[in-house]
């Protein structure tokens, strides 16, 4: 597997190639995914986003990079890991509660002792979703259990290979095998392909290079960008435990995340269009928006 890795850099992925889809695929696929953002949405978790916090994010794209897994894998990685994480610890608070009445007839777990089961398994849980990560991107570089073991020893952890399929097995079934998400990196990949078809000036690659790098940046300072954003929006700079629950949504919403990213790549790039290309994607924002709330 190692030689494999050091070959890597010699395939490297050329990124997607614009202009070649049908428009009518491009509406329907569009549509779907909006219609999937909204159902997201409607259903959010409170916990979500807690698991997104820089240092865990960093670590994944980190070792994604190690890995020679390309962006979709690690983005995929950090919603699949999200996702299981709020799994994990709905299903261990309801755990808590029902342990409630056997702690009063002296059985039962402690709550201290079921956190523990989240910290010592996390860094295991962790790899296991990159490696399915890395399974759902097609890509070329698989990771493998001899791979993440590797890794997981250098940090001295004595994990076996049993262990290793069963974690993978865990996220599965924790997630009911709905694993492949849909994750920010689509939504703006095909809104680049509507401002194509729209008649955007900038050339695709150089848009989209930037793009990946905002993209990144916004995994990265999650939480800065968004708390900075609530108290400009609230003009406040101490919001209430409402404002911040209600902003959730926002914080969430993959194609609000996609227009704000391909916005400001345009105005690194070009400021001269800038507002030709935010007008374009707000209309198709809201144009998908009401074809959703019509049905």
């Amino acid at each position: 597997m190692g030689s494999q890795l050091r070959a890597a850099p010699r395939c490297r992925d050329p990124g997607p190639i614009f202009g070649e889809i049908a428009p009518e695929i491009i509406e329907d696929t569009l549509i779907c995914l909006a219609t999937e953002n909204e159902q997201y949405l409607s259903k959010l978790p409170d916990q979500a986003g807690c698991f997104k916090e820089t240092q865990i994010v960093e670590f994944v794209f980190l070792l994604s990079e190690k890995w020679h897994l390309d962006q979709l894998a690690r983005y995929q990685a950090v919603e699949l890991l999200e996702r299981f994480m709020i799994k994990q610890v709905e299903q261990i608070c309801k755990s808590s509660r029902e342990n409630i009445r056997y702690r009063e007839q002296g059985q039962g777990s402690s709550w201290s002792s079921l956190k523990d089961q989240i910290y010592d398994t996390f860094l295991l849980r962790l790899v296991s979703c990159i490696q399915l990560a890395s399974k759902l991107s097609l890509h070329y570089n698989i990771v493998n259990s001899d791979t993440a073991l590797k890794f997981l020893q250098s940090l001295k952890y004595s994990y076996t290979k049993q262990e290793l399929l069963e974690s993978e097995l865990a996220v599965l079934e924790t997630l009911h095998f709905q694993i492949n998400v849909s994750t920010p990196l689509a939504y703006v990949e095909l809104l680049l392909e509507v401002l194509g078809h729209n008649g955007c000036l900038l050339p695709a690659k150089p848009l989209h290079q930037m793009c990946m790098q905002l993209l990144d940046f916004s995994y990265l300072k999650r939480d800065a960008i968004y708390d900075t954003l609530l108290k400009m929006a609230i003009e406040n700079s101490t919001p209430s435990k409402l404002q911040v629950a209600k902003f959730l949504t926002v914080k969430e919403d993959f194609m609000l995340l996609a227009v704000g990213i391909i916005s400001t790549s345009v105005f690194i790039l070009n400021p001269g269009h800038w507002k030709q290309t935010l007008y374009s994607c707000q209309e198709e924002f809201f144009t998908w928006l009401l074809v959703i709330e019509l049905g």
